[in-house]
């Protein structure tokens, strides 16, 4: 791990989902250590008056309102240094039981208001020739798990996008990393979106469901915050960053099981492939 450097003037940082959960210690966090904060929501708190905070009232899934609250933070601060797209919510179900609208919400705001928010922070952060894109992944970017899938396939999306963003930003100074945290007290499972449940998957949920309860490791968020200070602070920040000990241990789990598989089929894929001219028409 690079040492972190520090810095005598105060950061900007543009952080949506910034009213609770990770958004929330991500903003406190930021706030203490003496920078300044666009906290980017849907709502926001009156109360909280604290120097340094800029409330946005944003919908991400809206692309109007987001290049609006880009423009109002750079307006009031100057500049962005650390984006961290950090607003979603999360499906619970088995996708057979899932409706359209359902699937269509779970994208809007994981994948595209990600997408959005990208885009408007992009060109600011090119004129700049700097700046820090931090995308919030998820363990469930790692692999998809029964009951997750929906949310899987939203972080999938968002990783996938991130890895190609990092590539097209890089000549302008900007780095871009994949953040996978484990689980955290938030109310990300409280507030979930939950599928109509079919009969038949009864015995599955039920199985799940006790091992939940049983293997679950949630942590507070102000510890996901120290880490992200951390990843704001280093000169050299990675493209992926896994946050705590059950998503690193995943992670591992994940990779080696997908080269054994794909070590067991090289055969067959070595032999999908031939050089041959190209087709006359």
């Amino acid at each position: 791990m690079t040492e972190p450097t520090t810095s005598a003037q105060p950061r900007t940082w543009f952080i949506t989902g910034a009213s609770r959960g990770l958004g929330r210690a991500f903003t406190d966090a930021a706030l203490a250590a003496g920078d300044q904060v666009a906290a980017v929501s849907r709502t926001t708190r009156e109360d909280d008056t604290r120097d340094g905070l800029l409330q946005i009232v944003t919908d991400v899934r809206d692309p109007a309102s987001v290049g609006a609250a880009v423009e109002r933070a750079v307006d009031a601060f100057g500049q962005l240094d650390i984006v961290i797209n950090n607003a979603g919510t999360m499906s619970y179900g088995f996708v057979e039981e899932f409706s359209e609208a359902q699937v269509r919400a779970q994208l809007e705001t994981n994948f595209f208001g990600a997408v959005w928010v990208t885009q408007a922070v992009a060109p600011v952060l090119r004129r700049q020739r700097s700046g820090h894109l931090i995308q919030i992944s998820s363990i469930g970017g790692l692999a998809g798990f029964a009951g997750t899938g929906l949310y899987s396939a939203s972080k999938f999306a968002l990783e996938g996008l991130s890895e190609a963003v990092a590539h097209e930003l890089a000549d302008f100074g900007v780095d871009v990393t994949i953040v996978q945290p484990g689980g955290y007290w938030t109310d990300l499972y409280t507030a979930m979106d939950l599928a109509a449940p079919l009969p038949d998957y009864d015995p599955l949920r039920d199985r799940l469901a006790a091992q939940f309860a049983e293997n679950s490791v949630d942590s507070d968020p102000r510890r996901a915050a120290e880490a992200i200070l951390k990843l704001a602070a280093s000169p050299r920040p990675p493209r992926r960053l896994l946050l705590g000990g059950t998503a690193y241990d995943i992670a591992f789990q994940v990779t080696d099981e997908r080269r054994r598989i794909w070590q067991e089929w090289e055969s067959v894929s070595r032999a999908a492939e031939e050089a041959v001219p190209a087709p006359q028409h």
